[in-house]
């Protein structure tokens, strides 16, 4: 099928049926509109990102920017927010996909992030039939019928949609304007705010976004002048688009106050992104060879470093009237094994009172089955509230809190070999168009898997990186474990009645991730290549 092309754009993927109505004339012209105007920009922003870690590389450690002292020491606060956005006290995310969007919107949860980033593989069918399925979900429109006849339809009570695009790193191959590749994260955006923004609107909603992978303010004020112009474009009010930021880089820490601010008129709080958290501290401080993270399992929201990143967002965010959400558990229900199952739903738990007590005013979950524990937790904190902005933290927080990674042990071979199983099975259903993916009882995505990937690497090459029982971690004993597990993750994938095609290929990759001297920034951008 062929369609109408504003000048200068050229789409390298095919048009299936369905597809010529999000491709619009007119939405496209949006796209090239904002290609033309901020792809300098969001190119030197990431040559910025590379000048950093240069920097970082060499010994130096980020710290508050002298420069934007005004902002931290100002009187000011974010624009209120809409009813709709008031109350997110459970916000459940998940891929694009027709059944996870009915289900995530009948969950009973207040919020539904519609991902387009880190739980959904960007094949150019994932993401046009996600838009596809995002539009007829906002005119309740979009059904589902399973192989076995199930049907599924939306509720008359939904939760309240908010769409996360990709991150500036991450291209659109398949696009280009004037010949160069768009910026993902505006080819998501564009797409669903030109199609729906009106129609949220006139249904007492809006075009409200998550905006992932930031490090500075400066990336954030990119986003506010694209916020800016889309709403010119379509005639719509400055300040109608919100917008949440994630807070998954350690830099971005230190410019949580500058983010709000830069977002201000637009802005609908701060999200502890805690997994990419943990995969920035990583690969931002890479080459000191005194750091060397425990098994991931050791880092949770409690350690001490973890602690000190969340009830400063906290803070931030109640400082400057602004919501505060807390991250997401990686457990999941588990199914035939009710002792197994009563566990992790107590772990659930335990995150969720945790961030409630803290003042968070609400917290994701990856599941439908943990919507109505979440949501128990936080009411018994904020009763028939929808927030508690009112809760200050009191204290600093700063470099001596953010900066200070531990554990360091135990690293186990057990965890090592999980990092290595775990490394190969999601790159595996990545490649074969599956973003979000259930792995030992966890739900796993891109974000896990770059954890997974980055520990082998960082203990690899770091003199700390040794087992529990003395053996120093090698790339021999890396590739050993590498073969190993490819044939334990094939088994279980074709035990499980799927396709295990895209595994060698996802190995192969893993293994040469895991074992370049030269540390790859994102898992996603080889595979993206890779990816057909």
């Amino acid at each position: 099928m062929s369609i109408n092309l504003p000048t200068g754009i050229t789409i390298d993927a095919p048009i299936h049926p369905g597809y010529e109505a999000i491709l619009s004339f007119e939405a496209l012209g949006l796209v090239a509109h904002l290609h033309r105007a901020f792809e300098p920009r969001r190119r030197e922003l990431l040559r910025l990102r590379a000048e950093r870690q240069t920097k970082f590389d060499a010994g130096e450690m980020p710290d508050f920017l002298p420069e934007t002292q005004h902002v931290r020491d100002g009187q000011w606060k974010i624009a209120p927010l809409p009813k709709a956005l008031e109350r997110r006290r459970v916000e459940i995310t998940g891929p694009v996909e027709a059944k996870m969007v009915i289900n995530a919107f009948n969950s009973g949860a207040d919020s539904y992030m519609a991902d387009f980033e880190d739980s959904n593989s960007p094949k150019w069918e994932n993401l046009l039939q996600g838009q596809i399925n995002l539009y007829q979900a906002i005119r309740r429109q979009l059904t589902f019928s399973n192989e076995s006849g199930k049907q599924y339809q939306l509720n008359d009570q939904i939760a309240t949609l908010q769409i996360r695009p990709r991150g500036w790193h991450l291209d659109e191959k398949h696009v280009r304007v004037d010949g160069e590749r768009v910026s993902g994260g505006i080819f998501d955006f564009a797409l669903a705010f030109f199609h729906n923004a009106k129609e949220q609107l006139a249904r007492g909603t809006g075009p409200f976004y998550y905006l992932p992978k930031i490090e500075s303010h400066l990336e954030a004020r990119l986003w506010n002048e694209i916020f800016i112009m889309a709403q010119d474009y379509v005639g719509i009010s400055h300040g109608t688009i919100k917008a949440t930021v994630l807070v998954e880089t350690i830099l971005a820490t230190f410019e949580m106050e500058e983010i709000l601010y830069e977002l201000r008129e637009h802005s609908a709080g701060l999200n502890a992104g805690r997994w990419d958290y943990i995969f920035s501290c990583i690969k931002k401080f890479r080459k000191n060879r005194n750091f060397c993270l425990a098994n991931r399992s050791a880092i949770t929201m409690e350690v001490p470093f973890m602690r000190a990143y969340a009830l400063a967002l906290v803070q931030a965010c109640h400082k400057r009237g602004a919501p505060a959400i807390g991250g997401m558990s990686a457990l999941i229900p588990i199914k035939n094994d009710p002792a197994a199952n009563e566990n992790a739903l107590k772990g659930v738990r335990h995150d969720k009172r945790r961030d409630a007590q803290d003042g968070f005013d609400g917290g994701w979950v990856a599941h439908p089955g943990l919507v109505g524990i979440a949501m128990e937790e936080f009411v018994n904190v904020l009763g028939d509230k929808p927030h508690q902005w009112e809760k200050q933290i009191p204290g600093t927080f700063g470099p001596k809190d953010w900066l200070d990674f531990r554990p360091e042990q135990p690293i186990t071979a057990a965890g090592l070999r999980n990092n290595i199983n775990v490394g190969i099975h999601y790159l595996g259903s990545w490649l074969a168009g599956n973003g979000c993916v259930p792995i030992h009882h966890l739900m796993e995505d891109a974000a896990t898997a770059e954890i997974a990937r980055s520990q082998v690497w960082q203990w690899v090459v770091s003199p700390k990186g040794v087992l529990d029982d003395g053996r120093k971690i090698t790339p021999e004993m890396v590739r050993a474990m590498i073969d190993e597990e490819l044939e334990a993750v094939k088994a279980t994938v074709a035990a499980g009645g799927e396709g295990v095609g895209t595994y060698e290929q996802a190995a192969k990759i893993f293994a040469e991730m895991s074992l370049t001297p030269d540390y790859p920034e994102f898992l996603t951008l080889p595979l993206y290549e890779a990816m057909a």
